[in-house]
Protein backbone atom coordinates (compact mmCIF):
# COMPACT_ATOMS: atom_id res chain seq x y z
CA UNK A 1 0.00 0.00 0.00
CA UNK A 2 1.68 3.32 -0.81
CA UNK A 3 2.26 6.24 1.64
CA UNK A 4 -0.75 8.91 2.16
CA UNK A 5 1.25 11.82 1.15
CA UNK A 6 -1.89 13.93 0.98
CA UNK A 7 -0.97 16.52 3.57
CA UNK A 8 1.78 17.60 1.31
CA UNK A 9 -0.63 18.11 -1.77
CA UNK A 10 -2.84 20.03 0.59
CA UNK A 11 0.14 22.11 1.66
CA UNK A 12 1.17 22.66 -1.48
CA UNK A 13 -1.91 23.69 -2.74
CA UNK A 14 -2.19 26.55 0.63
CA UNK A 15 0.95 27.70 -0.17
CA UNK A 16 0.28 28.23 -4.24
CA UNK A 17 -3.06 30.31 -3.08
CA UNK A 18 -1.54 32.38 -0.63
CA UNK A 19 1.45 32.92 -3.55
CA UNK A 20 -1.74 33.69 -5.75
CA UNK A 21 -3.53 35.82 -3.43
CA UNK A 22 -0.11 38.10 -2.37
CA UNK A 23 0.46 38.96 -6.30
CA UNK A 24 -3.43 40.07 -6.61
CA UNK A 25 -2.78 42.54 -3.58
CA UNK A 26 0.33 43.35 -4.70
CA UNK A 27 -0.69 43.96 -8.54
CA UNK A 28 -3.77 46.12 -7.18
CA UNK A 29 -1.91 48.46 -4.74
CA UNK A 30 0.73 48.68 -7.80
CA UNK A 31 -1.67 49.78 -10.18
CA UNK A 32 -3.76 52.16 -8.06
CA UNK A 33 -0.25 53.69 -7.04
CA UNK A 34 0.40 54.50 -10.45
CA UNK A 35 -3.15 54.73 -11.72
CA UNK A 36 -3.44 52.17 -14.51
CA UNK A 37 -7.18 51.65 -14.93
CA UNK A 38 -8.40 48.88 -12.73
CA UNK A 39 -10.49 46.19 -14.31
CA UNK A 40 -10.44 42.26 -13.59
CA UNK A 41 -8.77 41.96 -16.93
CA UNK A 42 -6.04 44.14 -16.10
CA UNK A 43 -5.60 43.04 -12.99
CA UNK A 44 -5.75 39.34 -13.47
CA UNK A 45 -2.94 40.50 -16.42
CA UNK A 46 -0.81 41.83 -13.92
CA UNK A 47 -1.28 39.49 -11.16
CA UNK A 48 -0.67 36.57 -13.63
CA UNK A 49 -4.25 34.42 -12.29
CA UNK A 50 -7.71 34.02 -14.27
CA UNK A 51 -10.33 36.53 -14.07
CA UNK A 52 -12.75 33.74 -12.64
CA UNK A 53 -10.41 33.34 -9.46
CA UNK A 54 -10.31 37.16 -8.73
CA UNK A 55 -14.35 37.31 -9.47
CA UNK A 56 -14.76 34.10 -6.84
CA UNK A 57 -12.68 36.53 -4.20
CA UNK A 58 -15.32 38.33 -2.37
CA UNK A 59 -12.49 40.67 -0.79
CA UNK A 60 -10.68 40.90 -4.12
CA UNK A 61 -13.61 41.53 -6.58
CA UNK A 62 -15.07 44.08 -3.88
CA UNK A 63 -11.78 46.23 -3.98
CA UNK A 64 -11.29 46.18 -7.50
CA UNK A 65 -15.22 47.45 -7.66
CA UNK A 66 -14.64 50.01 -5.30
CA UNK A 67 -11.17 51.63 -7.12
CA UNK A 68 -13.03 50.82 -10.49
CA UNK A 69 -16.23 52.86 -9.45
CA UNK A 70 -13.99 55.66 -8.03
CA UNK A 71 -11.63 55.92 -11.39
CA UNK A 72 -15.60 56.78 -12.98
CA UNK A 73 -16.42 59.51 -10.91
CA UNK A 74 -13.58 61.28 -12.06
CA UNK A 75 -12.89 61.06 -15.54
CA UNK A 76 -11.10 63.86 -16.35
CA UNK A 77 -8.32 63.36 -13.42
CA UNK A 78 -5.39 60.80 -12.79
CA UNK A 79 -7.06 59.33 -10.03
CA UNK A 80 -4.76 59.77 -6.38
CA UNK A 81 -4.00 56.34 -4.42
CA UNK A 82 -5.48 55.97 -1.57
CA UNK A 83 -2.80 56.57 0.18
CA UNK A 84 -1.79 59.68 -0.86
CA UNK A 85 -5.24 61.38 -0.84
CA UNK A 86 -5.41 63.90 2.08
CA UNK A 87 -8.12 63.48 4.95
CA UNK A 88 -11.17 65.64 5.88
CA UNK A 89 -9.14 66.96 8.85
CA UNK A 90 -5.93 68.35 6.91
CA UNK A 91 -8.14 69.70 4.15
CA UNK A 92 -10.06 71.80 6.83
CA UNK A 93 -6.87 72.81 8.77
CA UNK A 94 -5.46 74.06 4.95
CA UNK A 95 -8.46 75.90 4.14
CA UNK A 96 -8.43 77.51 7.68
CA UNK A 97 -4.70 78.62 7.18
CA UNK A 98 -5.56 79.91 3.96
CA UNK A 99 -8.30 81.85 5.25
CA UNK A 100 -6.15 83.34 7.98
CA UNK A 101 -3.57 84.29 5.00
CA UNK A 102 -6.59 86.35 3.24
CA UNK A 103 -7.25 87.65 6.10
CA UNK A 104 -3.49 88.92 6.75
CA UNK A 105 -3.14 89.97 3.26
CA UNK A 106 -6.49 92.51 3.56
CA UNK A 107 -5.76 93.72 6.36
CA UNK A 108 -2.18 94.46 4.56
CA UNK A 109 -3.72 95.66 1.49
CA UNK A 110 -6.26 97.74 3.56
CA UNK A 111 -2.94 99.45 5.67
CA UNK A 112 -1.04 100.22 2.14
CA UNK A 113 -4.14 101.88 0.59
CA UNK A 114 -4.69 104.37 3.36
CA UNK A 115 -1.32 105.27 3.41
CA UNK A 116 -1.17 105.71 -0.17
CA UNK A 117 -4.20 107.73 0.33
CA UNK A 118 -2.16 110.11 2.76
CA UNK A 119 1.03 110.44 0.14
CA UNK A 120 -1.02 111.51 -2.35
CA UNK A 121 -3.23 113.95 -0.25
CA UNK A 122 0.08 115.32 1.24
CA UNK A 123 1.53 115.53 -2.71
CA UNK A 124 -1.45 117.41 -3.63
CA UNK A 125 -1.32 119.68 -0.65
CA UNK A 126 2.48 120.69 -2.01
CA UNK A 127 1.81 121.31 -5.36
CA UNK A 128 -1.23 123.60 -4.21
CA UNK A 129 0.02 127.12 -5.07
CA UNK A 130 1.34 129.74 -2.70
CA UNK A 131 2.09 126.57 -0.95
CA UNK A 132 5.35 125.65 -2.32
CA UNK A 133 8.16 125.32 -0.06
CA UNK A 134 10.62 125.69 -2.45
CA UNK A 135 11.80 129.76 -1.25
CA UNK A 136 15.46 129.86 0.34
CA UNK A 137 14.81 129.54 4.06
CA UNK A 138 15.57 132.64 6.19
CA UNK A 139 18.52 131.97 8.69
CA UNK A 140 17.57 132.52 12.08
CA UNK A 141 20.93 134.36 13.04
CA UNK A 142 21.14 137.09 15.54
CA UNK A 143 19.79 140.23 13.68
CA UNK A 144 21.58 142.74 13.11
CA UNK A 145 19.80 146.60 13.33
CA UNK A 146 20.41 149.58 10.69
CA UNK A 147 23.50 151.10 10.96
Amino acid sequence: MPADNSHLIVAAARRRATATRRRAVAALRRMDATGIAITFETVAREAGVSRSWLYNQPDLRAEIERLRARRRSIPAARPVPDRQRASDASLLRRLEAATERNRQLESENRELREALALALGERRTADLPGRRDDTPKKKSSAVIGPC
